[in-house]
């Protein structure tokens, strides 16, 4: 239950999303609170809190039970309102401006409405302000397929028949298979089995049907354009000031609209090369197969049922690859990389699985990661990522060669690195130290997992460590970095030994007269841990005495005690 400290919290982070405020001045009825549940559970879950004001000021709630509010009736009363009937958690929270009803709700796994049929959802306005709007049809729909309820894929689309799909597609296709090396047994198979087979088409009234995989897949352009008039992927050149020099939009079937951006990345993707023994190594712009996944993934989990195009932006510095709809329920930025797969659209991923386009395991996000990492270059950005789509940028410009051939070297010396190692190496070489707790958040499976890779790469002597236990944090090693061509780096990266820091701590107290923890670490670029070892290792040594306890505790020179 809501307690005054977790209602102050509550209350601090403003509304949102998953939290709305509800004054109760005049006493809002029972219908709007159970809109506002219904709405609560329509998107995201959160809390709804009665006696709020918009501004975060408590007004307090009015009793709703005679001179009382009842906590399991309000409770009942909401289950029995609302359809399907949603549990919640209500809290009758105490505050000193005056009494605050909490009601905690969570995501449903399917609609919702109100027993009188009022279905609404929370949305972010054009002012930016959360705030709760009609539910409509259309966005039920998306919001089945978001949950998986639904593929939208697999509907049989009535108003078309087999002579929709296109000849030159099959071909396409069973080129791709061969390409790829997909399931080869589907050479064999003729233009209507191969099609049912990859489940395409569907028998209905003793004819072919396609359904909107199939149609996506194979179908003839004029028709996608009318049958599926959410299907449109854009082709995007802008210069350094976002003036928008190409523009080219596709609505065809899919394998030829792969065709086409995978000839626009060849044409615009400059290559420079790197020296690895008798090798000649390309290190081109954009990892093909990175961004190649990266496309795969935006026409595969987009949403078919919003009315908005792919889009590829080619920009000075980096691609943007936007994708209509967010990410499946469960999949967030912090864990794109541990979830299970989760297509939007199951049966053409099976069809794309098949054909050769994407692996069996489903794991394109670690292509796309690995295309970027491996050439020296920051990992996929999908922070800009949000409910109405997935947005991942791809960093382009300078690559490190030298890293680049480092990985090379790992790989043809039998010792491949994992993707969790480079992406350790990866933001070491940019950010020069780390620790376990910020490596088990960079790899996304916790700091256990985090030490055994941290762990390996010591053993590899790839990395060094410094400091003991809680403190310890990790920097490349010296002979990494000679071999990445940045030796300065390292000095940068190891720091100061003991012996000048003790040198610049014992000048810094004569100046300053006395010593902190903080600013030890602050001064030798160490944590505060670190920190605290050094002075407690010079005050054994005679150079310092402790002043105090605890946090409070300062340093100074033995004889000016």
């Amino acid at each position: 239950m809501i307690d005054v400290t977790q209602l102050e919290g509550l209350i601090a982070a403003g509304e949102a999303l998953q939290r709305e405020f509800k004054s109760d001045r005049r006493q809002i009825g029972d219908n709007e609170i159970y809109e506002e549940v219904v709405a609560l559970a329509n998107t995201e879950g959160g809390v709804l809190l009665i006696g709020v004001e918009d501004d975060g000021t408590v007004t307090g709630a009015k009793p709703r039970h005679g001179k009382t509010t009842d906590p399991f009736e309000l409770q009942a009363a909401i289950f029995n309102n609302t359809v399907p009937s949603i549990n919640t958690r209500v809290s009758v929270v105490p505050h000193p401006q005056g009494l605050v009803i909490g009601v905690e709700v969570d995501l449903y796994p399917e609609p919702c409405a109100t027993a009188a049929g009022k279905s609404v959802r929370r949305a972010v306005g054009s002012r930016g302000r959360p705030q709760t709007v009609p539910f409509y049809p259309r966005d039920q729909r998306s919001r089945r397929v978001a949950l998986g309820l639904l593929d939208f894929s697999a509907q049989v689309l009535d108003a078309t028949s087999f002579e929709d799909l296109d000849p030159l597609a099959f071909e396409r296709m069973r080129q791709t298979i061969s390409r790829l090396h997909g399931d080869q047994s589907l050479l064999a198979l003729e233009t209507q089995e191969l099609a049912k087979a990859l489940r395409l088409v569907e028998t209905k009234n003793g004819r072919l049907v396609p359904t909107l995989a199939g149609l996506l897949l194979l179908g003839r352009e004029e028709v996608l354009r009318e049958v599926v008039p959410t299907h449109e992927v854009f082709f995007q050149v802008l210069d350094g000031q976002g003036n928008v020099k190409v523009n080219e939009a596709f609505h065809g079937p899919l394998l030829m609209v792969l065709e086409e951006l995978e000839r626009r990345l060849v044409v615009r993707n400059q290559e420079r090369e790197v020296t690895v023994g008798l090798f000649r190594i390309p290190i081109p712009d954009y990892s093909p197969e990175g961004f190649r996944e990266a496309v795969n993934n935006a026409v595969l989990h987009r949403d078919y049922t919003r009315r908005d195009a792919i889009y590829v932006q080619w920009q000075a510095d980096h691609l943007l690859i936007t994708s209509p709809g967010g990410f499946p329920e469960g999949i967030t930025v912090d864990n794109i990389l541990v979830h299970e797969p989760k297509p939007r659209n199951p049966r053409l991923a099976e069809a794309f699985r098949r054909i050769g386009l994407v692996e069996q395991t489903g794991r394109g996000v670690d292509r796309i990661y690995m295309g970027q990492l491996r050439y020296g270059r920051p990992a996929p950005d999908y922070l800009r990522s949000d409910s109405t789509g997935v947005r991942v940028v791809l960093r382009g410009g300078e690559a490190s060669l030298h890293f680049a051939a480092f990985v090379y070297e790992q790989d043809k010396a039998g010792s491949p690195l994992n993707l969790d190692e480079v992406l350790v190496l990866n933001t070491l070489f940019f950010e020069r130290r780390i620790d376990s707790q910020q490596a088990g958040k960079l790899i996304q499976k916790g700091i256990s997992q985090a030490r055994s890779v941290l762990g390996s790469l010591h053993e590899r002597g790839l990395i060094e460590a410094r400091g003991e236990r809680r403190g310890r944090v990790y920097h490349l090693a010296a002979v990494l970095y000679r071999r990445l061509g940045a030796v300065p780096g390292y000095v940068r990266a190891r720091g100061f030994d003991r012996i000048q820091q003790r040198q610049m701590v014992l000048d810094a107290v004569g100046i300053d007269g006395r010593m902190t923890r903080k600013k030890a670490a602050e001064l030798c670029q160490i944590t505060e841990p670190q920190a605290y070892y050094l002075l407690s290792k010079m005050c054994l040594n005679g150079d310092l005495e402790s002043v105090g306890k605890g946090r409070g505790a300062f340093y100074v020179c033995k004889h000016t005690k």
